[in-house]
């Protein structure tokens, strides 16, 4: 039984919305003391009669003994009610509010303390309709619906957990923002329709013979017109407290609609079909992206192909997006530390904010990302929540082997899912472990996902990893947290460690030695909250190191690059290549090392990669295969069986694009020969894997026709502004919906 179910809630105002919370609460736990005062005698008589509420009566007599305290009142009279809870209430209870705006909340001039600020946690509910009054309330209206929090810089991550666990227990998903950006959004996507609604009426209204207009108006208009019937005075307070935000969007819209009349006034009818199937294709994505379920939008991902003129040229200065594997544990350390972690630089590509959700599925108030920020409110090492849902991973291997770590130790069920293609990676090389380990984890045939984990008590093992794996390392040390004993891994060979290196920045206790290939923590301890600074994506800047490298005039700089020894065998290999690459600026930023890199094009001659090299470049070889192509020569890589499990098999996907382009090849069980060459053109089929698209796209820069690359969808898994850099350093990339 969640521990805010035995707290006394107090409910300032029970309209529709008030109402609806209080019977939501109850419904939940029936025997939860629910109190409420409202100006409207008649609303409170009638919760009473119908056991909504336990108790009556004034803000004097309710507010001193409530442990909760929600205003559900116009944005307004918050303002003008706040100093006198805040004066009456418990020196513990927390205070929170549904209100649609925000930042006026937080105005010089309502001289709120200190203390009774920080017990404060704005929230709203996106749940509602143009009814109000008690008598419209019910019971579900916050079922699977988005209830945004705004915490401020005041809110322990303990104040705002409370809020959190209230809306979760009434069935909302709980999202974060900060309030201004709360208040741009909800300027643009609620206010602004209200208000046009109650304009088009207003226009209409005045018409001449404006019965007849309404006599014979269509359902359309019954539909753009039902906001028009919202509570007037609600509305009214809103549109005067978020005034600024309003005015702005207001002024885009006006200038859109005096865009629209020019045209009409001309007759420009290819600019209307233009502006119009423009609009229709974004709200269609729209649509489809946040209300459709999961594999509808997977069955039109595909679609997305990318066309790359030839030649070109690679100059200029780019920092690209953040290391997605440091912004998926920045998520999963964050969400389970004591306190609250701020974290820059994070990823803002699908699979990192599937990760996002996850937590935010589980309790976890994540504000942002906004601009590559968010805040982390950690619920601590035991303060996760069972998910209600299946947690959605997308295409990321990297985010169900660690979450599965982690879950597996937890005091309920959970499952893992992915989008088509991360159905069909192994995950029995993090199950077989776990298992050793007490876990109970179920999969699909031959170990793959759906992961069904039923959480359990856990002991410590030596596990002696039979491949050097960043995944199972770190899946293992997050079950390791909470297991019982000590947990000590052995790696036959190098591979990531930024599981470890993040964990001594939460303040764990953790022993590794590289040269024993040795990591070994104890379960038990807490973990501290900390700030941290993503790195740009060394395998993002590979794209853009090899695009310098192999096309002559080049010269680039990739800024504040991640460069943790554990992930530099794409440096490593392309400079035994030959090729021109500086360091500069070198420095450690929250304990990984991040320098500028300078990149030149020289000419390079194939290699033979060194197997120590393998897991410090596994996820770049797809581009470094482009490197061979253009290098004198031949290129041999053995011993890289993973690149076949990975999310295509990368070695017959690159030994089938090279192919095509006209580049010998020769694939392995576990490798691959390239011999450089001329690069021709044609069409390539990415199979839906972001890193072979993007491969491809560089390709572009030495071909002698266009290369069309098909299924490139998922590049926004793992980069989501790549098109946009690659064009701003020369390269001539255009996106195709087909």
């Amino acid at each position: 039984m969640n521990e805010s179910s035995n707290k006394i809630v107090l409910i300032v105002g029970l309209g529709m919305i008030g109402g609806s919370i209080a019977r939501g609460l109850k419904k939940a736990v029936a025997h939860r003391k629910v109190v409420a005062c409202d100006q409207n005698a008649t609303a409170l008589a009638k919760a009473m009669q119908d056991k909504i509420i336990d108790a009556a009566g004034s803000v004097e007599e309710l507010c001193p003994q409530a442990d909760i305290i929600i205003l559900a009142v116009p944005a307004l009279s918050i303002c003008r009610i706040f100093p006198e809870i805040a004066a009456l209430m418990k020196n513990d209870a927390v205070i929170t509010d549904v209100a649609s705006v925000k930042s006026h909340l937080f105005s010089a001039d309502m001289g709120l303390a200190e203390e009774a600020m920080s017990r404060f946690v704005p929230a709203h509910p996106i749940a509602g309709s143009e009814q109000s009054g008690y008598a419209a309330s019910v019971d579900d209206l916050f079922q699977d619906r988005n209830v945004i929090v705004t915490p401020h810089v005041g809110n322990s991550s303990e104040v705002v957990a409370v809020v959190n666990n209230l809306w979760r227990e009434l069935g909302a998903n709980v999202l974060g923002m900060s309030c201004y950006r709360h208040d741009e959004v909800l300027a643009a996507t609620s206010h602004l329709p209200h208000l046009l609604a109650y304009a088009i009426v207003d226009v209409l209204l005045k018409q001449e013979q404006s019965e007849d207009i309404f006599r014979y108006a269509a359902g359309g208009f019954a539909d753009f017109s039902r906001l028009a019937s919202s509570d007037a005075n609600m509305w009214s307070d809103i549109f005067v407290a978020n005034s600024t935000a309003v005015e702005k969007v207001l002024d885009d819209y006006i200038q859109s609609l005096l865009q629209f009349k020019k045209a009409i006034h001309k007759r420009d009818r290819d600019f209307l079909k233009e502006s119009f199937s423009h609009v229709k294709r974004v709200r269609d994505n729209f649509i489809s992206t946040h209300y459709e379920p999961k594999s509808s939008t997977e069955m039109t991902s595909s679609l997305r192909s990318f066309n790359v003129k030839p030649g070109g040229h690679v100059t200029g200065s780019i920092r690209v997006a953040g290391d997605k594997s440091i912004s998926h544990r920045s998520i999963i350390l964050g969400s389970i530390a004591n306190g609250i972690s701020r974290v820059s630089g994070f990823l803002e590509g699908e699979d990192a904010l599937n990760t996002v959700a996850a937590f935010r599925e589980m309790g976890v108030t994540i504000v942002g990302p906004e601009n590559g920020e968010l805040t982390i409110y950690g619920v601590g090492k035991d303060g996760l929540q069972q998910p209600r849902k299946p947690l959605y991973m997308g295409n990321s291997g990297t985010a169900m082997r660690l979450l599965a770590g982690l879950l597996a130790a937890q005091p309920f069920a959970s499952v893992l899912t992915g989008d088509k293609s991360l159905m069909e990676r192994p995950m029995n090389r993090v199950a077989v472990p776990l298992r050793e380990m007490g876990a109970v984890i179920e999969t699909a045939s031959s170990g793959r996902p759906p992961l069904k984990i039923t959480g359990t008590a856990l002991s410590g093992i030596r596990y002696q990893m039979p491949i050097a794996s960043a995944q199972v390392k770190s899946c293992l040390l997050l079950a390791g947290l909470y297991a019982s004993g000590d947990t000590e891994i052995i790696e036959p060979a190098s591979c990531r460690d930024h599981t470890e290196r993040m964990l001594q920045g939460f303040a764990y206790p953790i022993l590794c030695d590289a040269e024993k290939g040795l990591c070994k923590l104890q379960g038990g301890h807490d973990l501290q909250a900390c700030d941290i600074d993503v790195p740009a994506d060394i395998s993002s800047a590979a794209f853009f190191l090899v695009a310098a490298a192999i096309t002559p005039g080049s010269d680039l700089t990739l800024k504040h690059v991640g460069v943790n020894p554990t992930r530099i065998g794409v440096i490593n290999i392309l400079l035994a290549m030959g090729a021109d690459i500086e360091r500069s600026n070198e420095k450690l930023v929250g304990g990984e090392p991040v320098a500028d890199l300078r990149v030149r094009y020289r000419s390079l001659s194939g290699i033979k990669i060194d197997e120590d090299q393998i897991p410090l470049a596994i996820d770049e070889f797809p581009v470094l295969f482009v490197a061979a192509a253009c290098a004198r020569g031949e290129t041999l890589l053995r011993g890289a069986a993973e690149l076949r499990v990975k999310e295509s098999d990368r070695l017959e996907a690159m030994e089938k694009g090279l192919i095509q382009l006209g580049i010998a090849v020769e694939a392995f069980d576990d490798g691959i020969r390239i011999t450089g060459g001329q690069i021709g053109g044609g069409s390539i089929d990415s199979f839906g894997d972001h890193r072979i698209a993007m491969a491809f796209t560089v390709a572009a820069l030495r071909a002698r026709s266009n290369i069309h690359i098909a299924n490139c969808a998922n590049v926004a898994t793992s980069f989501p502004n790549f098109v946009e850099l690659a064009k701003s350093v020369g390269i001539q990339v255009s996106v195709a919906q087909t």
